[in-house]
């Protein structure tokens, strides 16, 4: 039967002090830059006068508001997208026809900008929610759908031949064969598109929107309150990087069988 065993070591993220000194080094430049440069405050704002005012916008509840819109935004979309993206992805992988047949279409979806497509879809269903989680739908829907199928046509086929000679039906051999192999690039592509998702609920708040992130950083940016800028742009930061951890919490409690210390787990089918 198989097995899963070692190969060679892949690249592993930096440690946790290494992060913090990247941060650190940051802030320090960006204040030298904005004490030294002699650039006014409405064209680059120090740390501290943006952290006084993400206090105020945090007290006044403004911030809160609107970072509560695209968060649904985000979650809404992002969620669609994998309902969308993983089932397609797998039918496509099956079916060398059908991928045929709808690659045009996933093609060119990808290839006009989303601000581009924008625009139609909030025309179409108006400012609100709703077009905002179809752009952030659209730019999901891609890598789930890809990642999804190259991981199910990355199951070796002498495996699908050892589980058919042994009886296994068709719903044994997804779910204790294909998910479990597919699982690996489902989350790569899951990791892409959390980060994503951000982006595609912010583009349709740019273009037109009563409320969210995006309408609060145009807000502030048409009276220069660069302040306020910097502030709705590092939440979005921070909401991308919350959706990032989130997936990799995930993707490391469903594949526990996979080994952590740096090291690529792949199929061995044994001896022979």
């Amino acid at each position: 039967m198989s097995a899963w065993s070692h190969s060679a070591p892949r690249w592993s993220p930096p440690s946790r002090r290494y992060e913090l000194a990247s941060i650190a080094f940051g802030l320090l430049l960006w204040w030298a830059l904005a004490r030294f440069s002699g650039l006014p405050a409405f064209i680059l704002p120090a740390p501290g006068q943006v952290l006084t005012r993400g206090w105020d916008a945090l007290r006044s509840g403004l911030l809160l508001r609107h970072t509560w819109v695209t968060l649904q935004e985000v979650v809404a979309g992002l969620s669609l997208g994998v309902l969308l993206g993983a089932p397609l992805g797998y039918v496509l992988a099956k079916s060398r026809r059908l991928e045929r047949l709808f690659a045009p279409y996933i093609v060119t979806s990808q290839a006009v900008p989303v601000v581009a497509i924008a625009p139609l879809l909030i025309i179409w269903f108006g400012p609100g929610m709703v077009s905002k989680v179809l752009i952030t739908v659209l730019i999901t829907f891609f890598p789930l759908l890809m990642n999804t199928l190259v991981g199910v046509r990355s199951v070796p086929e002498e495996l699908h031949h050892l589980l058919c000679s042994l009886g296994a039906r068709r719903w044994q051999v997804l779910r204790y064969l294909e998910i479990p192999a597919a699982l690996p690039m489902f989350f790569s592509g899951l990791r892409i598109a959390a980060t994503l998702s951000v982006v595609g609920a912010v583009v349709g708040e740019f273009i037109a929107a009563r409320e969210g992130l995006g309408f609060l950083i145009n807000e502030a940016r048409g009276r220069y309150d660069t302040a306020l800028v910097f502030v709705g742009v590092l939440t979005l930061m921070a909401l991308a990087l919350g959706l990032y951890a989130l997936v990799r919490y995930a993707e490391g409690r469903l594949l526990y069988w996979q080994h952590r210390d740096g090291q690529t787990v792949v199929i061995n089918p044994g001896p022979r």
